[in-house]
């Protein structure tokens, strides 16, 4: 039986934490589109073996995060802005359907997290805490997935976020978004406190589309 890029890193802690790494270092921009990731150098970068980082960039590949070339090892995988979109798209349906489902099992403890979380994010905001707010933002999206229960779909936006995790740092990087984004998530929240399955589906695909129609933004030099 062949063993799958998951199962090995399951089986190789170290791998799985050159994988975090990777990822991450993609997410700040620090591995460009399209850069080379050599496995000697990531293996001196991190403290890793080579078959470690092998398996870091196996498990990078079936996210969609590294594309690896015959004869010519890995590189960071560029998305282009149709494909970004489609992934938005479906990002859209499924993250809807979730939020309805977390309207649907909306409990007091989850309605007190929630609050916090959006009265955290008017406060960066306000402050102009623009990372604060990009964490925030992430961890809201975390919390109405987890709180669906809906385990297939979170799997398959687990693997579509791989995919796209760069553009969507840069669009919350991207100045004046926190404005526009932060009332489409406080209705959001205020949908799923309310235990309103179709608003909460509503909120989450009209702050979803807002999101497509930002995207060809990050394209323009500045």
């Amino acid at each position: 039986m062949a063993v799958t890029a998951r199962t090995a890193a399951a089986a190789d802690p170290a791998g799985s934490k050159v994988a975090d790494a990777i990822r991450e270092a993609v997410t700040a921009g620090d591995f460009a589109p399209n850069q080379r990731l050599v496995e000697a150098e990531l293996s001196e970068q991190f403290g890793a073996s080579r078959a470690s980082v092998r398996n870091a960039l196996a498990q990078l590949a079936t996210e969609g995060l590294v594309e690896r070339i015959q004869n010519r090892g890995a590189r960071v995988r560029a998305v282009s802005l149709d494909e970004a979109v489609e992934i938005t798209e479906v990002r859209m349906a499924l993250e809807g359907l979730c939020a309805a489902k977390a309207a649907e099992r909306v409990t007091d403890d989850d309605r007190e997290a929630l609050r916090d979380l959006g009265a955290r994010m008017k406060a960066a905001v306000t402050s102009g805490d623009v990372l604060g707010y990009s964490d925030l933002n992430r961890r809201l999206h975390a919390r109405v997935l987890a709180m669906s229960g809906q385990h297939t779909a979170c799997a398959v936006l687990e693997r579509l976020h791989g995919q796209n995790v760069r553009r969507q740092f840069r669009l919350a990087m991207h100045p004046g978004r926190p404005q526009v984004s932060l009332p489409q998530h406080l209705a959001v929240i205020d949908a799923v406190c309310a235990a309103d399955p179709d608003a909460a589906e509503a909120a989450m695909r009209a702050h979803l589309r807002s999101v497509i129609e930002a995207l060809p933004a990050l394209e323009k030099p500045r």
